[in-house]
């Protein structure tokens, strides 16, 4: 037991020791289980994110509402989302802006092969989609009103997930899906064990650029929250835009790397993610250069109903960079 004159001394001598920093909280990246997901898990290795004032850990979401509720509870601060419902919450008073534009889209219709060439032969065929009222739906259902193509002129079955999509695309209960990469890239990989052949039928950032004259289709990107954006300061928000510019040429130059880093983290084979890469447009635009492209996607999403991007046009406020 110490007496007092050995407290006293004890205290004496921990006040003259160096400080020594709490180890700060990491920067948590939550990315969703497809491939610009790809580019979190590269960034952390980045040499520029060290510049960063905490470590970088990548984590995934693996459903939209698990990513809505980390949002909400301020769990989830930096994540990787589609992005109108990131121009969603952002109006809807969530505080949140986003920095850039991931991919330029990554959906394709998958059909057994010769069976689909445009959107009008899916007429009368049963297509599985995955995520009722989330971002493959909306780009879906306004790419049929855009040809013209109402909603009962074909079945559309919902999915849960992209792999329950691929499943019953697999056996025969669907004639197509529509899916993401890398989805995509398994469901045809699987088809080809299988001795089946599956094709991308119809690519949607294409089918998308002919009915609105964008350049493309800003689907996804990250976004942060207000909190974090004033924790890291423009410098370092501008320091994470960098590290992800890195990541995206480490990406495109060796995807089967990468992949092979992610597979565990993803629950997906490394090949499949590697093979998912070509198909999957991705880039690390800012934000404000994306805006015009982001502005006729929400608009466009608008004109089926206002409320998906939260009833206006994000202003100036949304765009982070």
């Amino acid at each position: 037991m110490l007496d007092r004159r050995h407290f006293l001394a004890a205290a004496a001598a921990s006040l003259a020791m160096p400080h020594v920093a709490r180890a700060a909280e990491p920067l948590l990246l939550w990315g969703p289980p497809a491939t610009p997901g790809l580019l979190l898990v590269a960034a952390a290795r980045e040499a520029a994110l060290k510049a960063l004032p905490m470590p970088v850990e990548v984590r995934i979401w693996r459903t939209p509402d698990e990513m809505r509720a980390g949002l909400s509870s301020g769990t989830m601060k930096a994540v990787v989302m589609p992005s109108y419902a990131a121009a969603n919450l952002h109006n809807r008073g969530l505080g949140l802006k986003l920095v850039n534009i991931l991919t330029q889209g990554l959906l394709s219709v998958v059909a057994p092969a010769g069976t689909v060439k445009t959107l009008a032969d899916l007429k009368g065929k049963r297509v599985v989609v995955p995520f009722k009222n989330d971002m493959p739906d909306f780009i879906f259902r306004r790419l049929l009103a855009f040809s013209q193509i109402t909603p009962d002129a074909l079945s559309i079955d919902y999915s849960g997930t992209p792999p329950e999509a691929v499943q019953l695309l697999l056996a025969g209960r669907a004639d197509a899906a529509l899916l993401s990469e890398p989805a995509s890239a398994g469901a045809l990989l699987l088809a080809s064990l299988r001795g089946k052949e599956l094709e991308r039928a119809i690519d949607t950032r294409l089918a998308w650029q002919k009915a609105t004259g964008a350049a493309s289709l800003p689907q996804a990107g990250l976004a942060i929250s207000d909190p974090l954006g004033r924790e890291l300061g423009e410098a370092g928000i501008r320091t994470l835009q960098q590290g992800m510019e890195a990541a995206l040429a480490a990406v495109l130059a060796d995807p089967s790397a990468v992949a092979s880093d992610a597979a565990t983290l993803f629950q997906l084979p490394g090949p499949v993610l590697a093979r998912a890469v070509p198909f999957s447009n991705l880039v690390v635009q800012p934000a404000s250069a994306a805006r015009p492209d982001l502005e006729k996607l929400f608009a466009a999403l608008a004109e089926g109903d206002p409320r998906i991007i939260g009833g206006k046009l994000p202003g100036d406020g949304f765009y982070a960079l």
